[in-house]
């Protein structure tokens, strides 16, 4: 059995650093392909992106492109590049649905302030003077519409707060599902990249040649890997800042954070164990900073879950109570 397997790498022309760079590789691939799945749900459930921070989102746009750009120039594992340009399609997915929620709240919101500006001055128009209680037998104006508006929400909150993870009757333990989630991606992660392993997608002639790290290009790929992993590490900060100014982190899904940590360490991992040379994991170290780096910050945001999650159920409460 050994040398049959001894005998498959050769053929295959792969090490054994190259393996497990393609599997971590692979793990990072597929949950960065689910990665948005939680927080579109969440967004397209509550017709709302406000719990997410734009400047957190384009921050990250920004160290997407240049990793990618940095991943190509330097000749980074094909995994790594791979991911870099997903994550760049993934950044503008979830910033323009993010952008058309705004905007269409934004226009909602002002329509509904021209509205009730409108009716208050036709109220008080033809509101006769001297029959006060005739007003208060039909309520005050927009009472109707706002307890229209809370039935409408009532119906869809049990929605939303299966989505965010925020609701304790249908999910008792989400971190326990979620971390279950969490494992199914390793698990089909590593399955399919033994897959694409035997139908021969791995199979190589030669190996590329490195570039120097003295040449321009690596010198340019550096730069831009050191900018990619200086936006990494500080693009969550306005996420962690909105998130303690408003003790709430509604509107943000917990498995969101939790592929992205995910991600980070496999994509970490794949570039770390592609090449044990010395000079590679030097060349490499910008994108095992911006991936690593970040996974103190999400362990930061996960504790903001922890902490704000009462906050969150007694302003809901608060707010039901008052509606």
């Amino acid at each position: 059995m050994e040398a049959n397997i001894v005998d498959t790498t050769l053929t295959h022309g792969l090490s054994t650093n190259e393996i497990l760079s393609g599997i971590f590789g692979s793990i990072s691939l597929t949950a960065w392909i689910c990665l948005l799945l939680p927080q579109l749900i969440t967004n397209y459930r509550s017709k709302s992106a406000e719990g997410l921070s734009m400047l957190f989102l384009a921050v990250w746009l920004f160290g997407d492109i240049s990793n990618l750009s940095g991943a190509l120039v330097t000749g980074l594992a094909p995994t790594a590049s791979a991911l870099a340009g997903y994550f760049c399609i993934s950044d503008v997915i979830l910033i323009t649905q993010s952008l058309y929620y705004n905007v269409l709240n934004a226009r909602k919101d002002r329509k509904a302030r021209q509205r009730t500006r409108s009716t208050q001055s036709e109220a008080s128009e033809d509101e006769p003077l001297l029959q006060p209680r005739r007003r208060s037998s039909s309520g005050l104006p927009g009472s109707h519409r706002r307890h229209s508006i809370h039935r409408t929400e009532s119906g869809f909150a049990p929605i939303k707060r299966v989505v965010t993870g925020e609701d304790d009757t249908p999910d008792s333990n989400p971190w326990l599902h979620n971390t279950m989630s969490v494992a199914a991606i390793w698990i089909v992660g590593a399955a399919g990249w033994f897959v694409s392993y035997k139908v021969g997608a791995w199979d190589k002639d030669d190996a590329p040649e490195e570039p120097s790290t003295e040449t321009p290009v690596a010198i340019l790929g550096l730069v831009l890997g050191y900018a990619s992993a200086i936006c990494y590490l500080c693009a969550r900060i306005p996420q962690i800042i909105k998130n303690y100014r408003e003790k709430s982190c509604e509107g943000l899904a917990l498995l969101f954070f939790l592929l992205s940590l995910t991600g980070n360490l496999t994509y970490g991992l794949s570039v770390f164990t592609y090449s044990p040379e010395p000079a590679y994991i030097i060349k490499a170290i910008p994108w095992l900073l911006g991936s690593l780096g970040t996974i103190v910050e999400d362990c930061v945001i996960f504790y903001q879950f922890r902490i704000y999650s009462g906050n969150t159920a007694a302003k809901r409460n608060a707010t039901e109570e008052t509606a």
